[in-house]
This record gives C-alpha cells, sequence and structure tokens, in this order.
C-alpha cells in the first residue's frame, strides 16, 4: 500500500487489511569450526524490504533526479507520470506523492519511529508541532512518532545547473506497548557526529563504517530519543552501513542470543558471509551468536546491517499506524479525525523551506534551533 493510500484509509477504510505479527526468537546455535551462519536469504524486490522485529520498515529511495527548476522540482517533462502517486522510476527517478516537489506530503503516524537516514541529496522536514527542518548529505533524523504527530518529508532540488541525486534509507522501529503512547520527539544526528572508520585486513583492502546506532568496535553513535527501544542498553539496536573494497574481509562482532541481524547486500556483485554465498539484491538473516566474517567478491559493495531485540509483543498494523491491538487501531483513526495530531500549521500539505535557504537545520517545536556545521 503506497502512502496516498493509507491517507485515503483515513476516510474510513475497513480494518480488514489488519494482520498480527508474532516472530519467533532465532535458534541459539553452539559454536562450530564450520557453523552455518545464514539463517535464511530473500531477494529484495520491490520495496518496502522485509524487517524482523524489533524493525517494521526498510525502504531505500536512489533517484537520479536532474536540475531544478524555480519551484524546487525537477526541470523535467513529467507528463507521463501519475503525479501525486508516481513510482515509476521513470529516467532514473520518481515523484513518489509529490506533484511539484518530489516527496511525501503531510502523512500521519503514531505508535513508532521514523529514522531517515539521507546519503545523498536534502529532506525538508515540516510537522504538525509547528517544527521543521532541512537535512541530508550524511544527516539522519530519528523522530519518535508516539502518541501521534503528522509530518512531511519533500525533497526539494535546489541544484539549477547540476543534478540532484538522492539516496537515502529509511527505517520504522516499533516502539513497546508502554512507549507507544510517547510525546512526539525528534533528534538531528547530524553528519559530523555519526561516527565513521575504516578498517583494514591482513591483505590492506578497506571496509568503511558508518555508526548511526549501536557501537561498532570503537565507533560509539550519538544517543537516540529517550523513549525509543534503541535507548535501551538490552535491545542491542544496531543500524549500520558497511563499503567494502573490492576483495576486503570485515567481521561483524557477534551479538547475544535471541538478537535479531539482517543484512542487505544492496550494492556489489557477490559476499561470502561464512561458508554461504550471497548475491547482490539480497537478504541475509544471521545468526548474531557468532562473529560473521564477511568477504566481498568482484566490485565495491555496500551492505546495510539491522539488528536488535524483539519487543515480542503483538503487532497490528495498518497503513500510517503501528499498534499492539485492533481496537488501538481503530482509536487511532478517530483520534486523528477529530484532532489531526494537532492540526497543520504550514501553507501547503507539501511545505518546502525555500530556495535561499542553502543550509541544513532543524528548528524544534520550542523554538529550538540547531544548524549542522
Amino acid at each position: 500500500m503506497d502512502r496516498r493510500s493509507l491517507l485515503r484509509a483515513l476516510a474510513g477504510t475497513p480494518l480488514a487489511a489488519c494482520h498480527r505479527e508474532s516472530p519467533a526468537e532465532p535458534e541459539n546455535r553452539t559454536p562450530a569450526a564450520s557453523v552455518e551462519l545464514v539463517l535464511r536469504t530473500e531477494a529484495l524486490r520491490s520495496p518496502p524490504w522485509p524487517t524482523p522485529d524489533p524493525f517494521l520498515f526498510c525502504v531505500h529511495h536512489d533517484d537520479a533526479y536532474p536540475a531544478g527548476n524555480d519551484r524546487l522540482g525537477p526541470n523535467a517533462d513529467l507528463a507521463e507520470r501519475t503525479l501525486g502517486n508516481d513510482f515509476s522510476g521513470q529516467h532514473g527517478f520518481s515523484m513518489y506523492h509529490g506533484e511539484v516537489v518530489p516527496g511525501f506530503p503531510r502523512h500521519p503516524h503514531r505508535g513508532f519511529e521514523t529514522i531517515t537516514i539521507v546519503r545523498q541529496g536534502l529532506v525538508d522536514h515540516s510537522d504538525s508541532l509547528g517544527a521543521a527542518a532541512r537535512y541530508g548529505h550524511g544527516d539522519v533524523q530519528w523522530l519518535t512518532a508516539g502518541k501521534g504527530i503528522v509530518h512531511a518529508e519533500m525533497f526539494p532540488l535546489l541544484e539549477r545547473d547540476a543534478p540532484n541525486p538522492l539516496d537515502l534509507f529509511q527505517l520504522w522501529l516499533n516502539l513497546p506497548s508502554v512507549d507507544k503512547f510517547a510525546e512526539p520527539h525528534f533528534s538531528m544526528l547530524w553528519n559530523h557526529t555519526i561516527p565513521k572508520g575504516i578498517e583494514k585486513d591482513s591483505a590492506g583492502r578497506s571496509t568503511e563504517l558508518t555508526v548511526v546506532a549501536g557501537k561498532l568496535g570503537t565507533l560509539s553513535p550519538p544517543a537516540p530519543p529517550p523513549k525509543s527501544w534503541a535507548a535501551r542498553t538490552e535491545s542491542e539496536i544496531a543500524i549500520w552501513t558497511l563499503k567494502m573494497a573490492a576483495g576486503a574481509r570485515f567481521t561483524l562482532p557477534a551479538a547475544s542470543a535471541g538478537v535479531n541481524r539482517t543484512l542487505y547486500f544492496f550494492r556489489g556483485s557477490s559476499l561470502r558471509i561464512g561458508v554461504s554465498e550471497i548475491p547482490r539484491g539480497n537478504l541475509a538473516e544471521l545468526d548474531a551468536t557468532h562473529p560473521a566474517l564477511l568477504e566481498n567478491a568482484g566490485e565495491e559493495g555496500e551492505l546495510l546491517v539491522l539488528q536488535g531485540r524483539p519487543i515480542g509483543e503483538p503487532t497490528v498494523k495498518y497503513g500510517p499506524f503501528v499498534m499492539n491491538s485492533r481496537e488501538q487501531i481503530q482509536q487511532a483513526y478517530a483520534d486523528y479525525r477529530q484532532t489531526s495530531f494537532g492540526g497543520w500549521p504550514w501553507p501547503s500539505d507539501a511545505p518546502v523551506h525555500g530556495a535561499s535557504e542553502s543550509g541544513r537545520f532543524a528548528r524544534h517545536a520550542d523554538g529550538r534551533i540547531e544548524r549542522a556545521t
């Protein structure tokens, strides 16, 4: 279901599509000299990609936007696209639910967190609390939707004489029942605060590490929001990206028993994990209780690693809401129709922050302003 369809659902669509998920914990295996680390693999088809508890959603936007026009949209012919619901990838990019500027106009969330990792390009954030941000080029926004928030995520194309490529991951991380009604909150993890490192194997081949959540070796990331499942040490949440040179070897450290670990091999040619060969465009669920030796064959490769201890509660998902019961989903729809989660203080459903605002910034609901350095 795309985001436009999710918004239409707010008008009163029946909840027949609700479903429950109660994933089992992975098997704790005994160490062995030739242990099979890969529990299962799956092809990465159209996003969103499959995710295990406590993650709910993973999508990779990789768009080759052209030069921008005076409205910060693409300077290109859009006549053949279904504007407002364009996931076509024509000429290397989609407009998504944007009609002038690509992106995702106002939409609500309740009961989980969004983590937006912008590797290249820019995102303009606006929300129902009056907060705003422009971030990208390596920045991360970590938003706790909690009891309810409405936000827009637009992709302004500021460059008028050059392409505007966009490369981002958006993850949804579940909240335990005790925190599903937490106050909405967002944190900015600016690029310069996110730990990065280069590890070389015995042959001198490099693996570049970026650590958004979860300590990796000597790299310790900034703290997540206070009500996040990731704020609990026992959750062992990790969000790492690895860029491996051709032929490079790197070992992921072991985690505790019962922790889910999934590796997404989204760029490269072939990857060996222990005794298993993983082709590009596949995910691999790993036995996290053992260190995992990764060997990148062929060309340079890139991986996303998601890890965490399952929350292990009933999960009912419908559209933009993730709760623990069907009744809570019905209440979320009723609350949104009644309150709009605080209203919408912006002049349009798809606000952008102007061509003159060239810097990256965040203005929080309390008026506090941050700027990337």
